[in-house]
């Protein structure tokens, strides 16, 4: 005859158990259906951790609706014997047989009517078992009642299983978005040191409650970053990462294994992080100090060490302290996968470190290392690489005296990016100055280096612009301008006033046999002559304007300033103002500072200036 009332009952078992999210949520529907059993009195659950580490006892009396529960973590070494394997077993004790060494329930069972102590013991998981069981009198159909106790332990144990399923796919659903959040953050960065940062940033609190970075150099593991979720301790952590011998040993040994290793308990002895480790975090005032581990919120301390590799090298580690339970721990497959994207992320900035010096060294040797200095001018320059990607950039400049006293001063600009601009711009730069050294005239040089890339057949043209300042008996300098296809100079007077040098002038590089004009103007004493490429006057804000819309108004407010602080001061302000435009920026600045009238004009002695950068 099937028993409906039971039938029910374990009907909402199992649609409670689909909802649960903890299996203590299951207790009501359990304990409640389970004494309603004719004959039974009590019925009482428990939970061990290990064998013999109880840690919760819930019990339900008959004619009581408020359950008795024991909230512990005490040993009890006498219980291990009943610890299950992996089947429920099922057992009928006489509760006068019970030890209390052993049967912590005992003392409730004595409680209450009944000879009887039914119980099914079995296994949750591998960390630990449970038991549920009831206290029958002589009326009790005990094989029914034990039918009942396996059925029952069949949906806990169901519910636990899917609990734990659940669990594992949101984990490995919150670990899937963490790796891409991560990977997005470290490749947002191509500064090495920074993307190192990013990794600890990224990993604390949600991965591990802190990270140690290091870097492998070729002195060995270089310490870079550390975070911690607690405050307190991160000064400690940093320490730790800097000096201590212990954990530098061991990311020498570690340096070429690729698994990631875990270590705990016994393994941390003599370590910083041992639960009873004498290292310390001074305290804010240097007075007072306080162990590592000591905020460990009882859970032993257990650290991870990742290599992180990338394209078959070894480019530094990232070492993790937990101090949670084990349970919520990251697997060595998650590990795995974050330290291969670091890794990856970490190589690609290194690889742009080195190309960024490459690329910035051959830029060097394109432009002048110094500029010629007298009484008579002063000079400086700015150059400002405006690719992301690093290309060397076809922008240049010079000044080069001449033999009759005059200064020439050239700035030019190659059409587009890389090795071809770069040839084109040491074979401009180089032939102008050779060019302008031995005295020929601005449109002459231009005319001639235009037939030289013609000769060489150069698939890209460029611009450039030539002007000449020669002193004059009456204290003033004529400025000599010719250009070809470049942006107008710019005069900034002593007054404060601005003009534009007017210039024209075809390409270079497009057509054979080109003439070019020039342009000649006075120039007085602290009047200021500004040449530069496009990569400044084309700096574009995100409405739209250019900078050289502006550029007039920006120059006049450095009136009274000198050549190196407006060549530096224009730059950093195009900067700023660009939302959009990434073409390198050059300028060349010479301001007149006059010769009393009547003064000798032969050369005066030259010095040598460093060029700005």
């Amino acid at each position: 005859m099937v028993d409906d009332t039971w039938s029910s009952a374990l009907h909402r078992l199992w649609q409670a158990a689909s909802r649960a999210e903890e299996v203590s949520a299951l207790a009501d529907d359990v304990y409640a259906p389970l004494l309603a059993t004719p004959g039974v009195h009590l019925v009482v659950g428990t939970r061990w951790e290990d064998p013999q580490i109880l840690r919760y006892m819930r019990a339900l009396r008959a004619g009581s609706d408020s359950p008795v529960i024991t909230a512990t973590a005490r040993s009890v070494p006498e219980a291990a014997v009943r610890e299950p394997g992996d089947e429920p077993v099922v057992t009928r004790i006489p509760v006068a047989g019970l030890d209390d060494a052993g049967w912590p329930e005992a003392e409730l069972l004595r409680r209450t009517p009944g000879a009887t102590f039914v119980v099914c013991t079995f296994r949750l998981d591998h960390r630990g078992w449970a038991s549920l069981g009831v206290g029958v009198d002589a009326s009790a159909d005990v094989a029914a009642v034990e039918g009942r106790l396996a059925q029952a332990v069949d949906v806990i144990v169901a519910c636990h299983t899917g609990i734990i399923q659940r669990g594992r796919e949101a984990r490995r659903g919150a670990d899937d978005a963490l790796l891409a959040e991560a990977s997005l953050q470290m490749d947002s960065s191509l500064d090495v040191e920074e993307t190192l940062r990013r990794v600890a940033r990224i990993a604390v609190p949600a991965v591990a409650d802190g990270a140690l970075v290091h870097l492998l150099r070729s002195e060995g593991p270089e310490f870079v970053s550390a975070t911690h979720v607690a405050v307190q301790q991160q000064r400690a952590l940093e320490e730790i990462g800097r000096e201590n011998p212990w954990l530098a040993a061991l990311l020498a040994r570690r340096s070429e294994d690729e698994d990631t290793v875990f270590l705990s308990g016994p393994e941390l002895d003599g370590s910083p992080f041992a639960d009873t480790a004498e290292a310390t975090e001074a305290d804010g005032d240097g007075d007072g100090a306080r162990p590592v581990a000591a905020e460990a919120d009882r859970h032993s301390t257990v650290i991870s060490i990742s290599t992180l590799r990338a394209r078959g090298r070894v480019v530094g580690s990232i070492t993790f302290v937990y101090q949670r339970p084990e349970a919520r721990l990251p697997g060595s497959a998650f590990l795995r996968s974050l330290a291969t994207r670091a890794a990856l992320s970490i190589d690609n900035a290194l690889l742009y470190e080195l190309r960024r010096h490459a690329v910035l060294s051959l830029q060097e040797h394109l432009l002048p290392s110094q500029l010629p200095v007298t009484d008579q001018w002063d000079l400086s320059a700015s150059y400002e690489v405006g690719d992301p990607m690093l290309d060397v950039g076809g922008d240049f400049y010079d000044a080069v005296p001449r033999p009759d006293g005059s200064i020439a001063l050239l700035i030019g600009d190659v059409c587009g990016r890389g090795a071809e601009a770069a040839a084109l711009t040491g074979l401009a730069r180089h032939t102008l100055r050779t060019l302008l050294e031995q005295g020929t005239d601005p449109g002459t040089a231009l005319s001639r280096l235009n037939r030289a890339l013609r000769q060489e057949r150069a698939s890209r043209f460029l611009t450039a612009v030539v002007a000449t300042l020669a002193p004059q008996a009456d204290g003033t300098a004529l400025l000599t301008t010719c250009s070809a296809g470049h942006p107008s100079p710019l005069v900034l007077r002593s007054d404060g006033t601005v003009s534009e040098v007017l210039t024209g002038g075809l390409l270079l590089g497009v057509l054979d046999d080109v003439s070019y004009e020039s342009h000649e103007e006075r120039i007085g004493p602290d009047d200021t002559v500004v040449l530069f490429t496009d990569g400044l006057t084309e700096s574009r804000e995100a409405g739209g304007a250019f900078f050289e819309s502006i550029l007039p108004v920006r120059l006049a407010a450095l009136r009274g300033f000198d050549a190196a602080h407006i060549a530096e001061s224009l730059t950093q302000q195009a900067k700023a103002y660009r939302a959009s435009g990434q073409d390198d920026i050059a300028l060349l600045v010479a301001r007149w500072t006059g010769v009393p009238p009547g003064a000798d004009l032969l050369p005066h002695p030259l010095q040598l200036a460093k060029a700005a950068r």
